[in-house]
């Protein structure tokens, strides 16, 4: 059986979020879709000045927003015909990532429940280095896409 939403994602690799996002804060974040595989999504992110602390370092509830965002739309792109929201988002923040820096935001779907999905994302940087780490489960919704 063909999965039409992730062969979109395939066929929308290096388009920004902002493009086709039904998410206006996945159109604000505006990351570039970078991979795409059934049960995985990654994208890339600038560090942008609007999206750091004081420290003028990426601030944590804007890292942990791109991984919640990540992790929703790869449950999505299972095609499994419900709305799922976040139950929880556990975040580990593991090292600064500065202004001007691409980031990397990869999940990875660990168990595709009928009720619940538990998923895991990881931000990385060019380098390799973890900048947070994240798990996450989300629950089928009576909600529908709009």
């Amino acid at each position: 059986m063909t999965n039409k939403i992730i062969e979109f994602f395939k066929a929308n690799i290096g388009n920004r979020m902002g493009e086709n996002s039904p998410s206006l804060l996945a159109k604000w974040l505006d990351g570039k879709l970078v991979s795409a595989e059934f049960g995985s999504l990654g994208f890339e992110f600038e560090v942008k000045p609007e999206f750091t602390n004081p420290a003028m370092i990426l601030h944590g509830g804007v890292a942990s927003a791109m991984m919640d965002e990540v992790i929703g739309a790869t449950v999505y792109s299972l095609d499994k015909g419900a709305f799922y929201a976040s139950v929880n988002l556990n975040v580990d923040f593991l090292n600064p990532a500065k202004i001007g820096e691409i980031i990397l935001v990869k999940s990875s779907i660990v168990r595709n429940g009928n009720t619940i999905v538990h998923a895991e994302c990881q931000i990385t940087n060019e380098k390799g280095d973890i900048i947070a780490k994240s798990v996450s489960n989300m629950v089928k919704t009576s909600f529908t896409m709009k």
